[in-house]
């Protein structure tokens, strides 16, 4: 059997941690290869890790065609609904898939409105002819994102933001579960260098730049606030309490990333003075 992995399909949805990826393994040399890796003609849909598993161990498989797949968005989107139905996916991943499945809805939606209306023709169908996949339910508003990704409509928000404002290196922690959804959306708006040193820094430095942003934003309806009530404290107020408030947080940032750098030389230089300093009496 002749099976073509694309690796355009095999990198669309998030791979497996490498614990995730030897669990699946010893379940496949425990129990062999029970479900059917999923085919697209000769293209390997689903089940990559699986496949990849069998070839390594010379293990049987079975394969299965879904032919109700026209084109390679619909491909996608069955990919993202068995991915959003499965235990193992983060709540994050979720709704990226999810906010990635109304993206692909829209665009055909689009392609739809201006696309001619096919000429009508007394032929009848082929016997063999395959009908075309249904459109899944559209996915027009939060709450139905946040309906097929098994979230609250709040978290779909914070997710958005995340991917639009985010640092890769941010969003590489939330995927690993370094830092949760909600901490990542608040330290997605510093800026790009100051998420990148937080991540640096580790995860309580994480949480702590995610409490400042938070309290920051707390702040700031009390001082607008108050600026409308007294217009003569409005430059003070925004100066001192916005401006301060985040250079300081700028300037946390980087002591922290000083002293992280600093401990990383003096380890460096102990690891190097080792050998010397264990040698024999």
């Amino acid at each position: 059997m002749n099976i073509v992995v694309n690796e355009e399909l095999k990198a669309y949805i998030e791979p497996l941690t490498p614990d995730e990826h030897e669990a699946l393994e010893r379940s496949i040399l425990a129990e062999g290869c029970r479900d059917a890796l999923v085919l697209w003609g000769d293209v390997l849909v689903d089940g990559h890790n699986r496949y990849g598993i069998c070839q390594k161990h010379g293990l049987p498989f079975q394969t299965v065609q879904n032919p109700r797949f026209q084109s390679m968005e619909d491909v996608h989107l069955w990919m993202i609904d068995q991915h959003l139905g499965r235990r193992s996916v983060s709540d994050f991943q979720r709704g990226v898939l999810a906010l990635r499945k109304r993206e692909i809805m829209a665009e055909r939606k689009a392609r739809a409105a201006v696309a001619p209306e096919p000429a009508e023709s007394d032929a009848a169908p082929a016997a063999d002819a395959v009908a075309a996949p249904p459109d899944p339910a559209p996915l027009n508003s939060r709450e139905a994102i946040a309906k097929a990704a098994r979230l609250s409509s709040s978290q779909v928000v914070m997710i958005e933001k995340i991917q639009k404002q985010a640092a890769p290196e941010l969003v590489a922690a939330v995927k690993s579960g370094t830092i949760s959804i909600n901490a990542a959306a608040a330290v997605s708006t510093l800026p790009a260098e100051e998420q990148v040193a937080a991540v640096v820094a580790g995860k309580d430095e994480l949480k702590q730049a995610a409490k400042r942003v938070r309290e920051l934003n707390k702040r700031k309806p009390r001082d607008e606030s108050s600026s409308e009530e007294n217009p003569a404290a409005e430059a003070g107020t925004s100066a001192d309490g916005g401006t301060g408030e985040l250079q300081a947080l700028r300037h946390r940032v980087a002591e922290l990333t000083a002293e992280n750098t600093e401990l990383r030389r003096q380890v460096a230089q102990l690891q190097a003075a080792l050998p010397a300093d264990s040698a024999p009496f």
